[in-house]
Order: C-alpha cells, then sequence, then structure tokens
C-alpha cells in the first residue's frame, strides 16, 4: 500500500479492542546506528496474542490503548545501522522479542528477561511485530543457518521458553519427567526435555487430540485429565503409574489451582515443579506437604540467552518443529481475522503462522 509521498506504507496489525483487529498504517522509528531494519516474514500466533485479542489482558499485562500484536518472528535485513557489523541486507534472521534497559542489577547479573524496564514486542504498552518491518537491535537478531527456515526462526521464541525452563530444572538424560498441558507450550517442552536427554516423558491434557499429537511427538506415554478438582488423587496414581518410576521434574504448562496442584502431589520426594503456565494471576495450592518432601517450587518468565542453542538444535535437527505448524495464512484483514479465531478455536490448531 502506498502513502501520499508515493512511499510504500508500514502496515501493521493493530488491536483497537476485544476482538477487533486491523491493518493499519505504523510509523516506525528512526534507525539508529546499533539498529537495524528488518521486513518480517514469518510471525506466529502466541497464546499470549490471543488473550490479549479476546478479554484485552494477559495475566497482569492490560491494553489500555490500541496496540500492534505479534513476537514470535523471523525475517530479512533491509537495513542496517552504520554501526553494526555483524549483519547485512539479505541476512535472514530471528528476532528475540523483548529488549532490555541492560543497566539494572537484574540486567547485569544476566538475568535481563526480569528487567522491569523490558519493552516486549506486543506486550502493553509496546507495539509487537505483525507488521511488514520492524527496527530492532542488531544485538537481539540471529542470523539463520542456510537450513532453518524463516517459519523456524520465528518459533526460536516459544522454544526459549521450553529451553529456559529445562535449563531452569537442569533437565540432564537422568531426569524422568511429567508435563501438564498439550498445548503448544507444552508439546515444545516435550520436544526441549527430550533434546535436553529426558529418557521418559509422561504428558497430561484433558483433549484426546493434544494427547494423540504429543503421542506423535515422542510422548512416551499420555494421560487424560478431567477439569475436577476432585479427581487429584486418582489421576496422580494413573500418571506415577504411566511414568513407572518416581517423577523427577514436572512443569505446569497450564497454571491452574488443580493442575499445580497436580504435580505438586505427583513429583517425587526431593523433586522439582516448574511452573511455566500462567493461566490465573494467583493459584491455591497444597504447598505445605510438598515442601515437607523437599520438593522444589521454581517458576520461569520468558527467557534469556536461548537463541544461538535454539537455533543450533534446528540446524543439526535435534529438534524438528515444522509438525507444530498446522495453518498458515497471509497477510490481509481477513485471513487476520480467521488466523486469530483458528488459533483461539483450539482443537487440532497447535501454531498458526502468517506468512508476511
Amino acid at each position: 500500500m502506498e502513502g501520499k509521498d508515493g512511499k510504500e506504507e508500514n502496515m501493521a496489525a493493530w488491536l483497537l479492542g476485544i476482538e477487533n483487529l486491523k491493518i493499519q498504517p505504523i510509523v516506525l522509528p528512526p534507525l539508529g546506528p546499533h539498529d537495524v531494519k528488518v521486513g518480517i516474514k514469518a510471525l506466529g500466533i502466541c497464546g499470549s496474542d490471543v488473550h490479549h485479542f479476546k478479554t484485552m489482558r494477559c495475566a497482569n499485562f492490560i491494553v489500555k490503548k490500541p496496540m500492534v500484536l505479534g513476537h514470535e518472528c523471523a525475517g530479512v535485513i533491509e537495513e542496517v545501522g552504520s554501526e553494526v557489523k555483524s549483519l547485512k541486507v539479505g541476512d535472514r534472521v530471528a528476532l528475540e522479542a523483548g529488549i532490555s534497559c541492560r543497566q539494572c542489577n537484574l540486567c547485569k547479573e544476566g538475568r535481563y528477561n526480569l528487567c522491569p524496564q523490558m519493552k516486549f514486542f506486543g506486550s502493553p504498552p509496546t507495539n509487537g511485530a505483525l507488521a511488514n518491518k520492524v527496527v530492532h537491535p542488531a544485538y537481539l537478531c540471529f542470523k539463520l543457518p542456510e537450513n532453518v527456515s524463516l517459519e523456524e526462526g520465528a518459533m526460536c521464541e516459544p522454544l526459549s521458553v521450553g529451553v529456559h525452563a529445562c535449563r531452569r530444572a537442569n533437565v540432564s538424560p537422568d531426569t524422568n519427567i511429567l508435563i501438564i498441558g498439550a498445548g503448544p507450550i507444552g508439546l515444545i517442552t516435550l520436544l526441549a526435555a527430550r533434546a535436553f536427554g529426558a529418557p521418559r516423558i509422561v504428558i497430561v491434557d484433558v483433549d484426546d487430540c493434544r494427547l494423540s499429537i504429543a503421542k506423535s511427538l515422542g510422548a512416551d506415554k499420555t494421560v487424560i485429565a478431567s477439569t475436577n478438582i476432585e479427581d487429584i488423587g486418582i489421576e496422580v496414581e494413573q500418571v506415577q503409574q504411566a511414568m513407572g518410576t518416581g517423577i523427577d521434574v514436572s512443569f505446569d504448562c497450564v497454571g491452574l489451582n488443580k493442575t499445580m496442584s497436580t504435580a505438586l502431589n505427583a513429583t517425587r520426594s526431593g523433586g522439582k515443579v516448574c511452573l511455566i503456565g500462567l493461566a490465573q494471576t494467583q493459584t491455591t495450592v497444597p504447598l505445605t506437604p510438598a515442601a515437607a518432601r523437599e520438593v522444589d517450587v521454581i517458576g520461569i518468565f520468558r527467557y534469556r540467552n536461548t537463541w544461538p542453542l535454539c537455533i543450533e538444535m534446528l540446524r543439526t535437527g535435534k529438534i524438528d518443529l515444522k509438525p507444530l505448524i498446522t495453518h498458515r495464512f497471509g497477510f490481509s484483514q481477513k485471513e487476520l481475522e480467521e488466523a486469530f479465531e483458528t488459533s483461539a478455536h483450539g482443537g487440532n490448531c497447535i501454531k498458526v503462522m502468517f506468512n508476511l
């Protein structure tokens, strides 16, 4: 689309209200000396994007003014700043979505994902990357090898969540793992845990379709669960029976009272529970009996320092994310609306990908 001056306008997907998305122009910031301009070619819809689309909020992040969505992205370098030496025009890159301040104590400790000044694509009030072009710091753009596609590059963002969780939980070849939730992040955590060497993985969900996908991706056993909190006792027994030995680490990829309680009860004494999903802003769980068994509870928030490892896992074939991309759409108003409704519907949809 051309502007009044004849130049091509940069268009983006603006969230204007609940279930109200419109493709409208966005003005790019000036290109700084350490920045690059990236033509976005592939972008995946995340669960947080769907939450924003449906409710104008995700956990404690509330959309208060029109905002561009999207943060799982990859593209091609179109312009480089005067001080950028590591990238050149034409390079294919995956973009890390968050810009930290690099000055606070958390940033200096290397825990930049916890930076209180973080500016994260598509997280209020920062505009996202579902646009024709974005300007981004060069150090947050990672060159893709020839055998890694732009779609896979975009998938480095959700893969980073699984990789960071496995690092936090110290997953290794002697770690038996329970995953609660077979949505996109649960399935990605399954693939990441296997790549980290986990020998046995059991996955739980309320949806048979999702569990069959998990089985096809390499889960050793699957357990169907209910939404009834009174069923925790019997489901814990089923999960432990499916594992056949102690559960060393449980990943809760949902974040409900029931799922977290299941994880705490199922994990062996001395094991770990890692909370990834944040379906509830607060959870009420039986922490005292778990603490008495020295079950460690850890949380994760996004990721840090993961892109090089994710890209290497994709390059070597240690992880194959391609089966997770189930639906593809172009970047028109009609397809934009269809893509978000498809992602929100769930079912056999795992990852919706825009090809721009």
